[in-house]
């Protein structure tokens, strides 16, 4: 069951993304203050952070938000599944989830950043496969020989003339 998190959750969201071994321990502090300030702030400015739940315990979540200064482009900041339950369909699950709710809340774009290392392929053919297109590399961003990978998917396309632009 896709539900959304409370400030409860954080601890176990924390040992949930640390124990996926893909995040670095500045991002697991990161993502500590970005639970602080999504149940503090930015809850009410619509992000959105929720969490697959089955028999009491969290197997997953996603957070996502409207990115400022744009028309309707989201940006997904984190989406994790626990290491145990991996490679069953959750983090699809999830990320479909955001998208068709950030639709319906206007998104017209998703955005999503991950890092080249070779231990984010996984990670890279997931967004492959539920239809993200690699945009963008910004070399050594993170740090030498990390690349910055940006991946897009139109949720929305536009309508000009009965004719469908944007894809």
């Amino acid at each position: 069951m896709i539900r959304p998190t409370v400030p409860a959750d954080t601890p176990t969201l924390l040992a949930l993304a640390e124990g996926t071994n893909v995040f670095k321990p500045l991002e697991i502090v990161t993502l500590k203050e970005v639970l602080d300030d999504y149940y503090a702030v930015n809850l009410a400015e619509g992000h959105r952070c929720l969490c697959e739940e089955e028999d009491c315990q969290l197997l997953g979540f996603v957070y996502y938000a409207p990115t400022v200064m744009t028309d309707n482009t989201w940006y997904l900041y984190w989406i994790a599944v626990s290491q145990q339950v991996q490679a069953r369909g959750i983090g699809g699950t999830l990320l479909r989830f955001a998208e068709e709710d950030a639709q319906k809340r206007g998104a017209r774009l998703m955005m999503i950043e991950t890092s080249s290392l070779e231990h984010y392929d996984l990670t890279r053919r997931f967004y492959l496969k539920y239809g993200y297109e690699q945009a963008a590399t910004l070399a050594d961003f993170y740090a030498d020989g990390d690349d910055m990978v940006i991946f897009r998917k139109r949720l929305q396309f536009a309508v000009k003339e009965g004719e469908v632009v944007g894809k």
